[in-house]
């Protein structure tokens, strides 16, 4: 399904092959200076500048070093759109390296990004939010963006954000909420994830998969999503025609039923057909976690009574190349063949 791309084209009046550009070590310091200018233009061509000379991770350092982000910080409000549209390309440029990661964590540009969140110009907004994907694959970045309090704010964009940017968020929330669930569970992220299930987007619908993964890696979250009735949209994505939303929906799945509610829902949902299909098909890249997941369901008397019609599946998987499935299989066939 064709969707609009977010354009990142400047307006036709700036041209960035005039940007002055100094030469040597005295390159940011100019420019430093630049982007503290009065003059609109000359803060425009000085961007553009920036954005050349950061995809270097030692210029990278050197501007960090030099205060640059200081600056930046003070043009993310500027009313100038082509200002704020390069100023957030720098950010999220500076967020690929290690040295501006750490950078822009301390510096507070989390806190400081958040008035981005409802820019006007689609360019701006996603920039915004590759920042914070980037700092949030770090521990302190995404406990930054907990303590900026925007995981709410997060889950309400992924209502009405343009579908790029919706994944952005996704992927965003998946390593926050591996951290606290709490304010998540709180802004309703449930029911905007169940919806997102759905999704015309596999991508959408396998990174919303993920994020509920680790929803349910907390004990409140398996609660949760149980509760939210969840279970029975990850049992029908299993069939789903796209590898990634198998494996990630079989993971959610294999998480959200530790839990004696979890696993009565998944029965109910009549989750062990589509599990079993996973478990036969040789390329199944979700085939692990529904190994693990119908090892699960074999607590249960009922689960066993049905699984035992199939030990010659998790047999065959004994042969698998992988270890991690052999063993699973193993696991699989002692709890299908426990007798009390």
């Amino acid at each position: 399904m064709a969707t609009p791309r977010i354009s990142a084209y400047l307006p036709p009046d700036i041209d960035p092959t005039k940007a002055a550009l100094a030469f040597g070590r005295r390159a940011l310091p100019k420019l430093k200076e630049e982007l503290q200018s009065p003059e609109l233009l000359t803060q425009q061509r000085a961007l553009m500048a920036l954005c050349d000379l950061v995809h270097d991770p030692e210029k990278v350092y050197q501007a960090v070093a030099l205060g640059f982000l200081g600056s930046l910080k003070t043009l993310l409000v500027h009313q100038d759109q082509t200002v704020r549209q390069k100023t957030t390309e720098v950010l999220s440029v500076m967020a690929l390296h290690s040295i501006g990661r750490e950078g822009l964590i301390q510096s507070g540009v989390i806190s400081a990004l958040t008035g981005l969140l409802d820019d006007p110009v689609d360019i701006c907004r996603k920039n915004t939010h590759q920042t914070f994907d980037m700092l949030a694959k770090l521990p302190a970045g995404a406990g930054g963006v907990l303590r900026a309090g925007l995981i709410p704010s997060l889950v309400l964009k992924l209502k009405t954000e343009l579908d790029e940017i919706q994944e952005l968020i996704l992927d965003t929330l998946s390593n926050c909420l591996r951290v606290e669930v709490s304010e998540a569970l709180a802004a309703g992220v449930l029911t905007v994830l169940k919806e997102k299930l759905s999704h015309p987007s596999a991508a959408i619908r396998s990174k919303a998969a993920w994020v509920l993964l680790e929803i349910s890696s907390h004990a409140e979250g398996k609660v949760a999503v149980c509760n939210e009735g969840v279970i029975p949209v990850l049992v029908s994505l299993l069939e789903d025609t796209e590898p990634e939303v198998q494996v990630n929906s079989a993971g959610a799945l294999m998480f959200a039923i530790v839990t004696p509610q979890g696993r009565s829902s998944a029965m109910g949902a009549e989750a062990i057909p589509p599990l079993l299909a996973l478990v036969a098909e040789e390329t199944s890249k979700a085939r692990l976690n529904a190994i693990k997941t119908l090892t699960l369901l074999a607590e249960l008397p009922e689960g066993r009574e049905t699984l035992l019609g199939h030990r010659d599946a998790f047999q065959r998987c004994l042969l698998h190349p992988s270890q991690a499935v052999q063993r699973a299989a193993e696991t699989a066939i002692a709890v299908i063949d426990w007798k009390p």
